[in-house]
């Protein structure tokens, strides 16, 4: 099945609604896109949680190796991963309590698509959770 996004109108909701971002990929180097996008959600009052075995802090908050690692509820889980790990990170992301599984812009992949819209969760592919904040608000 293709690819179908929620409406804008639908993405500010999920993005008002939401208090706690798992972001998968994040680096911790400023430059990178992961962070600064992260960093500028986190001004807007998100909590984020970072999301990567290969590092160790991010913000001053510790990062965790996997989304199973996370305690607690997560509204939206953000990846920053290259399209052939989407389909892998849905099968986690189904393991845990999570809304909303949003990749970045540029990423995507029709059968994590089809595998996470198939149980009935929200999907957002290749679209900048910091563009759609600006957009929404």
């Amino acid at each position: 099945m293709p690819i179908e996004n929620p409406s804008r109108e639908e993405i500010g909701q999920i993005l008002k609604k939401a208090k706690r971002i798992a972001v998968v990929g994040i680096s911790d180097n400023p430059d990178r896109t992961s962070y600064m996008v992260s960093e500028a959600m986190k001004k807007a009052g998100y909590e984020i949680i970072p999301v990567n075995p290969m590092i160790d802090t991010v913000f001053g908050v510790k990062a965790v190796a996997s989304l199973q690692d996370i305690k607690g509820h997560v509204d939206i889980v953000n990846v920053f991963r290259r399209s052939e790990f989407l389909l892998e990170l849905a099968h986690e992301f189904d393991k845990i309590d999570a809304d909303v599984f949003w990749a970045q812009l540029g990423v995507e992949n029709e059968e994590a698509y089809d595998f996470l819209n198939s149980k009935g969760y929200t999907v957002i592919m290749d679209r900048c959770i910091k563009v759609e904040h600006a957009l929404t608000k």
